[in-house]
């Protein structure tokens, strides 16, 4: 299957220590300043849960991501399980 995200296999993302260990992925993140990108669990943010992993590991966990590869730069979607349709919506993040 061809890789469909608009950054390499190698490159880093972050991703909670919960989607590593196989829990599904119901918040994902396209950041608009690097381009770079978050896959979460939907549980409360926490520091210490996120690790640096290359996107090809994630991936490997989740092929079912390839359905939001798709997802702009500066937008999240998220979804209410595995299987569900993802909502998507553009961030609004603000500097300060």
């Amino acid at each position: 299957m061809p890789w469909m995200f608009d950054q390499a296999p190698n490159v880093a993302c972050i991703a909670s220590a919960a989607v590593l260990a196989g829990d599904p992925v119901l918040v994902v993140t396209h950041y608009e300043d690097d381009h770079s990108w978050a896959f979460l669990d939907g549980r409360p943010a926490d520091a210490a849960q996120a690790k640096i992993v290359a996107m090809s590991r994630v991936l490997d966990i989740h092929p079912d991501l390839d359905a939001i590869a798709c997802l702009p730069p500066g937008w999240t979607a998220r979804r209410a399980g595995p299987g569900q349709p993802w909502s998507k919506e553009q961030d609004h993040w603000e500097d300060g």
